[in-house]
C-alpha cells in the first residue's frame, strides 16, 4: 500500500515514518497511527501521522 495516498491509512495501523529531522537521513519510526494529520487526500511526501506514542512524521511504508 501506499504512504502517500490518506485512504490507505487508518488509525491503529501499524507504519513506518519519517521525522522532520531525519527527512534528510531517511531513519525510520516504526508506530502504530493514533491520528492522521494531513487533510488532503494525497501528498507526495507522504501523509502526515501522529503515533500512538506522539511522534508526528510522513508514513513511508505500511506494514499492516
Amino acid at each position: 500500500m501506499d504512504g502517500t495516498e490518506r485512504k490507505n491509512i487508518k488509525p491503529g495501523l501499524r507504519v513506518k515514518i519519517v521525522q522532520k529531522q531525519h527527512q534528510r537521513t531517511g531513519q525510520l519510526t516504526e508506530g502504530i497511527v493514533k491520528d492522521i494529520l494531513t487533510n488532503s487526500q494525497v501528498h507526495h511526501r507522504g501523509i502526515k501521522v501522529r503515533l500512538d506514542n506522539g511522534i508526528v512524521g510522513r508514513v513511508q511504508e505500511i506494514l499492516g
